[in-house]
């Protein structure tokens, strides 16, 4: 896709959503069905439905999705497409590349072994590889740019305000 191929595709939107900010407020749905009987829950994608289940760290065999890698999977999936939408903004060519993140999470917090033991990630690192002939200054302006728009690095980096309920049937 071409710079002004983008422009025509997101200016229409921008201009709306100006005249009116409530309709740049999307609400996005996820949901998940309990297995019956494993430690385990199929997630829709709306692509594919997935298993998630236990890391084996805590118990899991490995063969299923583990959470903690569809957030890292999440995470370069929106700065991927976040890259791109910024570098052909800019005109900057990349020709191709890859998105990696890797976080650490201590399980001794999951587990509840220690109740000083953090649950979730202590560090995530997110790196790209790209194959461009941008100069140092494109680059930095790419990533920073990155960055800023990439919801689900901002999300991690500012979290929203959660609220958990439950509703039960009898």
């Amino acid at each position: 896709m071409r710079a002004d191929e983008l422009r025509a595709l997101q200016n229409p939107l921008k201009e709306q959503y100006r005249r009116e900010p409530e309709r740049a407020v999307v609400t996005l749905r996820a949901a998940a069905r309990l297995d019956e009987t494993a430690v385990s829950c199929h997630v829709d994608t709306g692509r594919a439905m997935v298993e998630a289940g236990l890391h084996p760290a805590t118990g899991g065999t490995g063969q299923l999705a583990c959470s903690g890698d569809l957030l890292l999977q999440a995470l370069v999936a929106c700065a991927g497409v976040t890259l791109r939408a910024v570098a052909t903004a800019l005109g900057i060519p990349i020709r191709g590349g890859e998105v990696r993140a890797e976080g650490e999470l201590d399980f001794r917090g999951t587990l509840g072994v220690s109740k000083e033991v953090p649950v979730g990630f202590r560090a995530i690192r997110l790196d790209f590889a790209l194959d461009t002939e941008a100069g140092e200054e494109q680059l930095a302006s790419l990533l920073k740019l990155t960055e800023r728009y990439c919801v689900v690095l901002q999300t991690l980096r500012t979290p929203p305000e959660v609220s958990v309920g439950c509703n039960h049937g009898r």
